[in-house]
């Protein structure tokens, strides 16, 4: 029975992190001052941002997502976004980008069935 649980959740975390690079090549096409270059940025970023994210949430007691948590959460989310830039490589945003690139992914968070942030 633990095995099935232990799967699950690594399975659930594979899928977040692939919806979270989806979700971040989406945000840095569409949003100016917020930009990833190469495949393994997008999925260094999505590693990195997930981790953040998690810390977040396990500090906070809640879920942080851009739209799901209101106004804390959007700014959570951009300065989550805003960090990661100095962790990951070929990642430049700046701080309208990062609150701009936080209410694109807030949107497709929105629309996308599923927590992926």
């Amino acid at each position: 029975m633990e095995h099935n649980k232990v799967e699950s959740g690594a399975m659930s975390w594979i899928i977040r992190l692939v919806m979270v690079a989806v979700i971040l090549a989406i945000a840095s096409f569409f949003t100016p001052g917020f930009s990833i270059n190469g495949l393994w940025s997008f999925l260094i970023a999505a590693v990195v941002i997930t981790v953040l994210d998690y810390l977040v949430e396990r500090m906070m007691g809640d879920e942080i997502s851009p739209l799901g948590r209101g106004l804390k959460g959007f700014v959570i989310s951009a300065i989550i976004i805003y960090v990661a830039q100095f962790i990951v490589p070929n990642m430049r945003v700046s701080m309208i980008g990062a609150l701009l690139a936080a209410l694109v992914i807030g949107i497709i968070d929105a629309v996308i069935p599923g927590k992926s942030f």
